[in-house]
This record gives structure tokens, C-alpha cells and sequence, in this order.
């Protein structure tokens, strides 16, 4: 089973996606327009360039996504895209990218639990979460 975030952003997802995949050391790999949609005459001029559906591979991890089609886009809120880190400094520099331009909820720094850890919302409205794995508390699932 594949279990993958789908993010919603407001008309900026390639924007978005091209600076996860500075940020991230990933690589965007699909993105096809509302004007490739059946129907898609139908549709607002400024509709048929956002994106109908993206993705973007981190390694074997994917995160798909869309530009809103309506009025009523909300940023998300009480959900977090967590990433999880080995090297402390490799989490440090991966924190400053996605924080860049937006805002700092709890900032990078020693926690119980992790040599290194933050949240952040970043400039697209999405909220992260930075987390270096620590001995005592999390470990690494790859080793674990």
C-alpha cells in the first residue's frame, strides 16, 4: 500500500513543488494541466495552467498534490508533513529552506526526545514538521 500526502494549494503548486524539490533533494515528476482534463473548454481561462495533479519524489516517498479549482481554498491546518533526519545539520538546513518566507511555529533546537527539532508553516500555507532522530526517544524506522 502506497500512503502518500495530497496537498491542495491556491493556484502556486508548481512553484511550490520545484522548491520542495530544492529544499528536499527530490524530483518533480508529473504535473498535468486542467487544460488536459476532458472538458476543460468549460472551464475559466486562468483555470486551464494550474495544475490538475502533481507529484514529486523524495527517494521511495511522494507527495501529490493540486492547484484548488474554486474559491474556496483553506490552507491546511491541523495537518503536518513530518520528515525524519539522521544528520542533525542535513535537518538544520532542510528547516531553514522550508521555513524560509514563512513562519516559525516552534523553532529548530534540542528537545527531549531529538537532538533537533521544529515546525514551520511555509510561504505556500503547508505545515511541517523537522525531526532529528534521537538514541533515546525515536529512532531512525529504517534501523529500527
Amino acid at each position: 500500500m502506497d500512503l502518500n500526502p495530497y496537498l491542495t494549494f491556491d493556484g502556486n503548486l508548481e512553484e511550490a513543488f520545484a522548491r520542495y524539490a530544492k529544499v528536499l533533494g527530490g524530483e518533480v515528476t508529473v504535473l498535468q494541466r486542467f487544460s488536459e482534463m476532458p472538458g476543460s473548454e468549460n472551464m475559466p481561462p486562468e483555470m486551464l495552467t494550474k495544475v490538475m495533479h502533481g507529484e514529486l519524489c523524495i527517494g521511495d516517498r511522494k507527495i501529490m498534490g493540486s492547484d484548488n479549482a474554486g474559491p474556496d481554498f483553506v490552507p491546511p491546518a491541523s495537518v503536518h508533513i513530518q520528515t525524519g533526519w539522521t544528520d542533525f545539520d542535513e535537518a538544520a538546513r532542510v528547516f531553514a529552506g522550508l521555513s524560509e518566507g514563512g513562519e516559525v511555529i516552534m523553532p529548530f533546537a534540542e528537545t527531549f526526545w531529538s537532538p533537533g527539532f521544529g515546525i514551520c508553516r511555509d510561504r505556500f500555507g503547508v505545515p511541517w514538521m523537522v525531526n532529528v532522530y534521537g538514541e533515546d526517544y525515536m529512532s531512525d524506522p529504517a534501523t529500527a
